[in-house]
């Protein structure tokens, strides 16, 4: 069985954890901001992700 390659690049997406960390925000109010529609976010393959460009453009204060 082959090991799949990690991927070095730039983060594209964070899971919700991940994004709370790095962004400083709880995690029921990044869910209130997605409900809102204040924050897009994706499901893939069961785990809700926010893309990097909606996270930053949510920091810039220029989100949807």
């Amino acid at each position: 069985m082959r090991k799949k390659k990690a991927y070095s690049g730039p983060q594209r997406a964070y899971h919700i954890d991940d994004f709370c960390n790095r962004y400083g925000v709880g995690r029921s109010a990044t869910y209130k901001l997605i409900k809102e529609g204040k924050l897009p976010s994706v499901v893939v393959a069961g785990r809700r992700l926010i893309p990097h460009d909606a996270a930053e453009a949510l920091l810039r204060g220029t989100a949807e």
